[in-house]
């Protein structure tokens, strides 16, 4: 379900750009054709020059339209990031055209001022006309254009909308111009005979300034720049959210590049580094959903830190010592004596490995886990194979002494309201003598755990010194509701 209506929303993005491209186009020519032929009629070089501008302005909705249409394919083998730079060439390629009218008309405009050469200007109300039309016109598309870019992220609209902005302004300089001459002719001004190629100067200085800011839009997009609304949405949503995230310790580096309508985001954060791997996948997904709620749609991809914590405890830094070198260990325990610690461990090392190369391999680790806890005195480290940390015990029928003697010393303990489901075996930990004890014991459900920690350590305690063949009393705690059950 969710990937029909992830294919969905971008065909409805797609089927937008599309429409909105198309009609650009259409107003595009319909402008272009009706300045066109008042400047021809007129004799004005500022309408002839509006004229231009409007061709540009086609052959730019054209390549938008083109462009949108090809940006919108999926990724393949040879663009994994999809096709969405298409776009911020087409911007480019519109910039080049513009900076050539701006040339071809600064070139003209100047020629006349110097050489005195000015059409005769043939007045009609058709220029104002057309001017005031195409400025409505303008003013409409350029909404629409940018409304559907924002919605998009679409940097070909956008490039779009930003040109017919400014055609609003370039058109009423043009207009301005023709009024001008218009009364410089009346009134006999003959400084007003150059306001019609000085109005044709202000256009092309408009259009080099929003090819100006086209161009340095489109570089920084063809060089993966962050846009600045992007930056600012990171700083006061993404990055917060993601440092209030449960699990996450710091939030390293953040990079964000786009393409096309889509972002592309590289995450650096800092995790426990005595996380389980599910553990850090739950982390990692709730990063990527916190990234995607500033971002919709973004691709994410998340480094991990493994970092140490303030709160990790003396077994926690030994395992991770331990995990970093790639070795198991178990049974860890830590004494401490006078403010010093004294560890032991075990070290399960492969049953083919010989004495002298597991023994290097047990200094090495030894001295790194110093080196992490210097608080240690005296570190033990217990060699053993693989195959020694699996025990084949044999189980035994548990006599009626042995089971009596049990519930008797839990009859010490008030805590301990039932003992039950008890099994022994032989053969524990490799010994064929030692026995081993397990059983299920019922305990109040408000008891705080530090108790029954001591509740039950005291019992197996009590129980192995009047039956030291016993080795190991192994006791599973429940509460007394669960018991019920």
């Amino acid at each position: 379900m969710a990937p029909y209506l992830a294919n969905s929303e971008a065909e409805h993005r797609s089927q937008a750009k599309r429409s909105a491209a198309l009609t650009s186009l259409l107003a595009a020519l319909g402008i272009t054709i009706f300045k066109l032929l008042t400047g021809v009629f007129t004799g004005s070089l500022g309408m002839l020059s509006e004229a231009a501008h409007s061709a540009i302005d086609l052959i730019a909705a054209l390549i938008t339209l083109l462009t949108v249409r090809a940006s919108d394919l999926p990724a393949d083998e040879e663009h994994n990031y999809g096709h969405g730079k298409l776009e911020s060439l087409s911007a480019a390629a519109e910039a080049l055209i513009m900076i050539g009218s701006c040339v071809w008309i600064a070139i003209e405009a100047i020629h006349r001022i110097l050489h005195h050469t000015h059409l005769d200007l043939r007045w009609s109300l058709w220029p104002f006309v057309v001017l005031l039309l195409s400025m409505s016109v303008d003013y409409t598309r350029s909404r629409n254009l940018h409304r559907v870019a924002t919605q998009v992220r679409s940097d070909a609209l956008e490039a779009d909308a930003l040109h017919f902005g400014t055609d609003i302004w370039s058109s009423a300089a043009v207009l301005v111009g023709l009024i001008a001459s218009y009364l410089g002719e009346r009134l006999h001004i003959p400084a007003f005979e150059y306001a019609d190629p000085i109005a044709a100067l202000l256009v092309a200085a408009i259009i080099l300034r929003v090819t100006w800011r086209l161009a340095r839009n489109t570089i920084d997009s063809l060089l993966d720049a962050t846009p600045p609304e992007t930056r600012e949405r990171m700083r006061r949503d993404m990055v917060r959210e993601l440092e209030a995230t449960d699990g996450i310790l710091s939030v390293e580096r953040v990079r964000v590049r786009r393409s096309g309508s889509n972002y592309f985001v590289d995450l650096t954060l800092g995790l426990p580094r005595n996380l389980t791997f599910q553990r850090s996948e739950q982390i990692t997904a709730a990063a990527t959903n916190a990234v995607q709620r500033s971002l919709p749609g973004a691709d994410v991809v998340i480094h991990a830190v493994p970092t140490a914590t303030l709160g990790e405890s003396v077994f926690d830094r030994i395992r991770a010592v331990a995990a970093r070198s790639n070795l198991a260990i178990h049974d860890v325990s830590v004494q401490q004596d006078d403010g010093a610690l004294h560890v032991e461990q075990h070290l399960e090392v492969p049953e083919t490995m010989s004495l002298a190369e597991a023994h290097e391999i047990a200094t090495q680790l030894e001295t790194n886990i110093r080196q992490e806890v210097p608080g240690i005195a005296t570190l033990l480290t217990h060699i053993e194979s693989e195959p020694a940390t699996i025990a084949n015990a044999a189980k035994l029928e548990a006599s009626a002494n042995l089971e009596a003697q049990l519930r008797k010393v839990a009859s010490l303990f008030p805590e301990i309201l039932d003992i039950h489901e008890i099994t022994v075996t032989r053969g524990h930990g490799g010994a064929a003598n030692s026995v081993q004890i397990n059983c299920h014991c019922t305990l109040p459900d408000d008891l705080p755990m530090s108790r029954v920690h001591q509740v039950i350590t005291e019992f197996e305690s009590e129980f192995r010194l009047d039956h030291p063949q016993v080795s190991r009393v192994f006791i599973h705690p429940e509460p007394a509701t669960d018991n019920a059950r």
